[in-house]
C-alpha cells in the first residue's frame, strides 16, 4: 500500500543519495540501492517501510500495512521534505483489493 509520496523538483536518482543520508540519521537498520530505481527499506523488527520509485517518478513510502511503524516514517521525513500523504492508503497495481 502506498501512503504517502515525496514533493521535489529533482530527478530521483538525484534526490536518492540526499534521502538515504536523511533515513540513515533517524533509522538504524536501513537497506538500499540505486540501480534504475531507487529504493530505500527501513526495517523494524517484523515490520518494513520502503521508500520507492518503482512504480512513479517520485519516491513513494509504502509498506504491506498501515501501523505504527509506517507513522514513524511519514513524521521523521516531514522534518526534512514535503510529501503529500494520501487520505487513504492507495494500492499498488499487484496488490489485492
Amino acid at each position: 500500500m502506498v501512503f504517502a509520496e515525496m514533493e521535489y523538483h529533482k530527478h530521483y536518482s538525484d534526490f536518492h543519495t540526499e534521502l538515504l543520508a536523511f533515513i540513515d540519521q533517524h533509522f538504524s537498520q536501513v537497506q538500499s540501492g540505486l540501480q534504475g530505481d531507487s529504493w530505500i527499506w527501513i526495517l523494524d523488527g517484523e515490520e518494513k517501510v520502503a521508500i520507492d520509485t518503482f512504480t512513479s517518478m517520485k519516491h513513494q513510502i509504502k509498506s504491506q500495512k498501515a501501523g505504527a511503524h509506517v507513522q514513524k516514517v511519514i513524521e521523521t521525513l516531514l522534518y526534512g521534505f514535503q510529501l503529500h500523504v494520501y487520505e487513504k492508503a492507495e494500492l499498488e497495481a499487484h496488490e489485492d483489493t
